[in-house]
């Protein structure tokens, strides 16, 4: 049998380690890792290999040759562009036809039994075996989950972790039979996760998952590049250290010098011919490379030093990556997650802060401070997307300066001279922060169109008119401290993951694109925004029957954006409307939860004494709208969806809703008896607005005070949904509260379980085997349906600590009962 060795990636995410060597040739333990990876497939007996190469091929060519130094013989298929992991094999396909052949990494550190799963795909007689093994944090991988005979029964790649419902993750590995190639596309961009495998699954095809024991770790990021090298020198990994064991876990290899004054303190490794001095002191997992000096009274722990790095006199380095041929000179300093390039200067007396990057090739002068990336590349951040785009504390968090490189990084995105659409709430910070992001994107060939303070919606209406995307400041609603920096998409929609991705991946390597003088975007400031407005909500939004209806509402503005459009908007709709809290009041950008309620309450009062139809009161920004009945009654906004959707169903008699799966299923009741049909959306507002812009859609909402008018745009918007909603009640002729009592009432409960984040795939794994024969639903998390109809949703937090549940049943004692059950497997798991 033959091996298939993948070198071709380029390791963007590794860089500016790789920014000059490819990533299979970095160094683990003073070994590159493909040479870890060559050495286990010859233990294995798989000794004829071929590696496909396209990034700095010449590199790995020029190390391996024709692998005679390792016993092994190796051929090099080389891909002229990216062909994806399916098609850099299919580019070897003549040398792989006439036998089973092993896929495996050239990048993953790992010491799988690789005959044991080789022995496991021919008892099975599978077309394609794939190597899984189990993780703490399975958002980077393929998720793969097997029925008991270990045939594969769902792929999921790189899920969110509303999507994630197991640990148990695609290693890359796979052993497959010639015949796979027939589903592979030559000279084209094919995965094997993404488009052969669920080709192969849909016809049937015998796709099997072999979990393995022992060591696996992508190393991906800076992160799991130096924890790799600790988990060789703990011995967590079965491979090969060059050198000699000269106290437990103290590794000196051939030609070193080590003074006897010199403090070592294992597990460590010293590569050859390097020397360290007196006084100095290396201490736990650090490694250090081939010709390396260290001189007297230098500090290492935990630091990752490539190969001819000097490291002057009373430095200290934790935690850090250094480059090849660097020198690091007297007193310098270089902390936790800091990554120095090959051939770098680092000055006298210079500090480099933690998770700072700087290039190949850079000096950093004497007595340097150094807090934010050299030349290209930005402080790393874990996620930088969260629930409502990038968000932080004001000036501590989210400063001018990260908001420049953020939205530079945003137009390297875009196309040179595309339109980009800018706007912001009515608070200071907001201002402030939305002259930074202009600067930004001029200075990277960037027209803005600045819309200055408007609601939420009309930033995204604005931005579907022409431009390439859109850029919003709000504080953070329930947060005044806070800011969220919100990004659109053409259709004035947030960001896709994908996008959010491509931003995030643009952002940390900072390689930002800069204008030319003569490229320098435009500025413009449009008119009549808020006519233009409502004028398209008037021409889309059915509001027959509204003149002669005599209605009367109340409208609390609560002193937000959406008192700026709420007078054109109601002076031609041509309502009797009494209009509270218009007036914006800078000091209070955003509301507390007791403050919206205090003004709900404040709101009824006004609407009963007034004998008005209804009130609403938009959110500070007027994306969301919360309903009072004639009563002066709140509708909880889980109810004002079904009554919102009862009414919209009841005049479309068809069509598609959009709703988040965390939705009371009385929705489906009130749909189907109206002969409308639910989607089912995750919860996040990018796949549900992408639900909702589907042609046969008529409504969509989140049930959080979020609603959808498809026939205006498929974003949430306060302004469209009051007037979709007076144009119901108009031509209904039925109160609110009618509508309310002919629904039936929901019991849907909710908890919150902490959850470390280590824990969060082996929790989702246990609640999908706790289903057993149940039904299972993984649209968003893990939704079990019970045999009579009860429910409950499992659905980790992408952001915090958390796993949330939802559950439903016939009544509130039943709904707890569930979500007393269903903690204890998520506690179990943790434990």
């Amino acid at each position: 049998m033959k091996a298939v060795v993948m070198a071709g990636g380029e390791g963007t995410r590794l860089r500016p380690m790789t920014a000059s060597m490819p990533k299979p040739l970095l160094p683990v333990a003073n070994r590159p890792i493909m040479e870890h990876v060559l050495r286990l497939l010859k233990r294995h007996g798989l000794n004829e290999t071929v590696v496909t190469v396209q990034f700095l091929a010449s590199l790995v060519k020029n190390y391996f040759g024709d692998g005679e130094e390792l016993g092994m013989d190796l051929t090099y298929a080389h891909e002229e562009k990216p062909l994806g992991t399916a098609g850099s094999v299919k580019n070897a396909e003549e040398a792989l036809r006439d036998d089973s052949f092993l896929v495996i990494s050239g990048d993953a550190l790992t010491d799988f039994d690789l005959t044991d799963l080789v022995r496991f795909h021919r008892e099975r007689g599978a077309l394609v075996t794939v190597c899984l093994t189990r993780v703490p944090n399975p958002l980077e991988f393929g998720i793969t989950i097997v029925d008991d005979e270990g045939r594969v029964e769902r792929f999921l790649e790189k899920p969110t972790w509303g999507q994630v419902f197991s640990d148990t993750v695609n290693t890359g590995i796979y052993v497959m039979e010639p015949e796979v190639f027939d589903y592979v596309e030559p000279d084209t961009s094919v995965d094997w996760s993404g488009d052969v495998f669920p080709r192969l699954m849909k016809e049937g095809r015998p796709i099997f998952g072999y979990v393995a024991e022992g060591y696996w770790e992508d190393v991906g990021t800076h992160e799991s590049y130096v924890k790799a090298q600790a988990d060789v020198l703990e011995g967590k990994v079965d491979v090969e250290i060059d050198g000699f064991e000269i106290s437990p876990g103290v590794w000196i290899a051939e030609g070193a010098e080590v003074h006897p004054d010199a403090k070592l303190r294992g597990p460590l490794y010293v590569g050859d011919y390097a020397k360290i001095e007196a006084g100095s002191e290396v201490r736990e997992h650090t490694v250090i490379g081939s010709n390396v000096v260290v001189k007297s009274d230098a500090f290492l722990h935990r630091a990752v030093v490539h190969d001819n790095v000097y490291i002057g006199p009373g430095t200290n380095l934790r935690g850090c990556v250094i480059g090849k041929n660097t020198d690091v000179m007297r007193a310098a300093r270089i902390e936790d997650g800091a990554v120095i390039g090959d051939e770098c200067l680092i000055g006298e007396e210079s500090i480099v802060q933690g998770n700072v990057r700087v290039y190949p090739f850079k000096t950093i002068e004497a007595g340097a401070f150094v807090n934010t990336s050299v030349i290209w590349e930005a402080r790393g951040q874990a996620q930088l997307f969260g629930a409502r785009g990038v968000s932080g504390i004001l000036n501590v968090e989210i400063t001018p300066e990260l908001v420049v490189r953020l939205a530079s990084a945003y137009a390297t995105t875009l196309k040179k001279g595309s339109t980009v659409t800018t706007a912001r709430d009515h608070s200071r910070g907001a201002r402030a922060l939305k002259r930074a992001v202009i600067s930004a994107l001029q200075a990277s060939a960037i027209d803005v169109r600045d819309l200055e303070n408007v609601p939420l919606p009309v930033a995204r209406q604005q931005t579907a008119r022409g431009s390439a995307g859109g850029v919003m400041i709000r504080t953070t609603p329930g947060v005044p401290d806070s800011v969220d920096i919100m990004f659109f998409d053409e259709r004035g929609a947030d960001l896709s993951q994908a996008r959010q991705r491509k931003l995030d991946r643009v952002y940390a390597r900072q390689e930002y694109r800069r204008a030319f003088p003569g490229e320098i975007g435009d500025l413009r400031f449009p008119a009549s925004v808020f006519d233009a407005y409502t004028g398209s909500v008037l021409r889309a939004v059915d509001t027959t029957g509204l003149s002669e209806s005599g209605i009367k509402v109340v409208v609390d503005a609560a002193n937000g954006s959406a008192g700026l459009v709420l007078p054109s908007l109601l002076g031609r709709l041509g309502v009797d409307a009494l209009t509270i809290n218009p007036g914006l009041d800078e000091a209070r950008p955003t509301e507390s939860a007791e403050t919206r309620r205090a003004g709900l309450v404040r709101l009824g009062e006004i609407v009963a004494s007034a004998r008005a139809a209804f009130g609403v009161r938009f959110d500070p920004v007027g994306e969301r709208l919360a309903l009072v009945d004639e009563r002066g009654r709140i509708i909880e906004d889980q109810r004002a969806l079904l009554v919102m959707l009862d009414l919209i169903a009841a005049e479309r008699r068809g069509g598609r809703v959009a709703l988040p799966v965390t939705t009371t299923r009385i929705a489906e009741q009130v749909a189907a008896y109206h002969g409308t049909q639910v989607d089912w959306s995750t919860t996040s507002p990018d796949d549900l607005t992408r639900a909702a812009h589907l042609d046969d859609a008529v409504f969509g909402g989140d049930g959080r005070g979020g609603l959808i008018v498809p026939e205006f745009s498929s974003v949430f918007d306060a302004t469209a949904a009051f007037a979709r909603l007076l144009g119901l009640v108009a031509r209904t002729q039925l109160s609110l509260s009618q509508i309310d009592a002919r629904i039936p009432r929901a019991h849907v409960q909710r908890r919150d379980v902490a959850t470390p984040w280590a824990v969060k795939g082996l929790v989702m794994r246990r609640v999908v085997e706790a289903a057993g024969d149940r039904s299972v639903d993984t649209t968003d998390g893990v939704r079990v349906v019970e045999p009579d109809g009860r429910w409950v949703l499992v659905l980790p937090d992408p952001a915090e600590a958390v796993t949330h549940l939802w559950a439903e049943g016939p009544d509130d004692a039943a709904a707890q009962e569930l979500l007393d059950d269903w903690s204890r497997v998520v506690e179990g798991a943790e434990g």
